[in-house]
């Protein structure tokens, strides 16, 4: 234990770290049962619970992402009541404790743990690193996935269309307002780049008819893709195989239409111009690409060696929207529509967070506690990044120019929604 701590009571310790706080009220309990109270007694939004003395001791020593996501992740710290409070007081924490000291220290953490990923899987968003990295991210059980992703395994953001939509509905409104954005036909070829547990090409197919085939990294989700194309009998209209994008071009075909939903985070900054240069040579002239992934704020600093960064998306990076539309008309697609869905976003990872909760006992026998855990704090953080707009998700709809024809967009939005009437969902893993 600190001589710090020691020689001083916690109760001044707190005083003054949170002495300009005032933010929502919130309280600190101890493994003795001692409380402390930011200000109002009565009503606390949440309740930050340390089990152990070691992990009260670092909040004052240590007062880091990595330290405190790791004592939750541990069960050394608990967070009783409203959870999505907790982060405004961790900003606090941070923005209060950005010393030199604790720069050196995060400093430090991210080089170790760059040159162990460095010697494991080579450099960055290499071929073999990024398949690693997929791997390590996406190949869980699928049962862990379902429980709380809902029977579409569709893994982004969903599509809200009114304020009580729930969200098996609202995913599948995700789905269809892909297809429609893409003026999907029936004899389409249409190429899912990262497409998950398949719930996109089989929406494709048998929604709009398309010949839809799906690429992904993760061994697990070209299983279960594969064996739900099977229970559909959908093997002559949709394929699914693992595949690298930057492998895509020795594929047989070109395609009238291109998606990537959720696989953008992926890519990293210094892949982006080859990421969109092989997305429009795939695509036939005149087709459509969609774009469906999170960007950061230009105003929000990267942040590539963060607790979920390392332990949840390993490599994941995050660009401004603005960077990506530079990027994507210089190789020379044209940008025809951008929709930011912040808010839907947010909503999503609420209702995730609410059936991770609700599912725990189930969850827990697919994966370990700490797995869990680190899970619970991804999703819940990730709803407060959003709400907070540090990060958004946009979809972009761009085109490969044909001078030969017109292009295959409606010319007016409300084109997309004719005729769309709320859909049961229809797929199962």
């Amino acid at each position: 234990m600190s001589s710090t701590f020691i020689h001083t009571q916690p109760t001044e310790l707190l005083n003054n770290l949170f002495r300009s706080y005032r933010e929502t009220p919130f309280s600190v309990r101890s493994a003795d049962r001692w409380c402390w109270y930011s200000s109002d007694r009565d009503h606390p939004a949440c309740t930050l619970v340390f089990r152990t003395p070691q992990a009260l001791c670092n909040l004052f020593e240590k007062p880091d992402e990595t330290t405190l996501a790791e004592a939750f992740v541990r069960g050394d710290l608990e967070v009783e009541g409203d959870i999505f409070a907790a982060f405004s007081i961790a900003d606090y924490i941070f923005q209060r404790t950005s010393g030199l000291k604790n720069k050196i220290r995060c400093r430090t953490l991210s080089l170790a743990h760059e040159s162990a990923q460095l010697l494991r899987t080579g450099h960055r968003h290499s071929l073999n690193r990024d398949a690693a990295s997929i791997s390590q991210h996406y190949d869980l059980p699928v049962d862990f996935y379902k429980t709380w992703l809902g029977p579409s395994l569709a893994y982004s953001c969903a599509y809200f269309r009114n304020c009580t939509e729930g969200l098996t509905d609202a995913q599948i409104n995700k789905l269809e307002l892909i297809c429609r954005r893409l003026n999907l036909e029936p004899g389409d070829h249409f190429l899912d780049i990262g497409c998950g547990w398949g719930s996109l090409i089989l929406h494709a197919a048998t929604e709009h008819g398309s010949e839809a085939h799906g690429i992904t990294l993760s061994h697990t989700q070209a299983d279960v893709a594969a064996r739900r194309i099977s229970k559909a009998r959908l093997g002559q209209k949709c394929t699914v195989e693992l595949r690298d994008y930057r492998k895509a071009l020795n594929l047989p075909m070109r395609f009238e239409k291109i998606a990537s939903v959720g696989m953008f985070e992926h890519v990293g900054e210094k892949n982006l111009r080859e990421y969109f240069s092989i997305a429009y040579q795939l695509l036939k002239p005149g087709g459509l690409f969609l774009n469906h992934g999170i960007a950061r704020s230009a105003s929000s600093p990267p942040r590539k060696n963060s607790f979920i960064h390392r332990n949840v998306f390993p490599d994941g990076e995050l660009v401004p929207v603005s960077h990506a539309l530079e990027i994507a008309e210089s190789v020379g697609f044209e940008i025809r529509d951008m929709e930011n869905l912040r808010e839907h976003y947010e909503r999503t990872l609420r209702l995730w967070f609410e059936n991770l909760k609700e599912h725990a006992a189930t969850i827990l026998k697919t994966v370990p506690d700490h797995i869990y855990r680190t899970w619970l704090l991804y999703v819940a953080g990730s709803a407060a990044a959003f709400h907070k707009g540090d990060i958004a998700v946009h979809q972009i709809l761009l085109s490969r120019p044909n001078s030969q024809s017109s292009q295959s967009t409606p010319i007016c939005r409300e084109d997309w929604y004719k005729g769309w009437e709320p859909q049961q969902p229809r797929l199962s893993a």
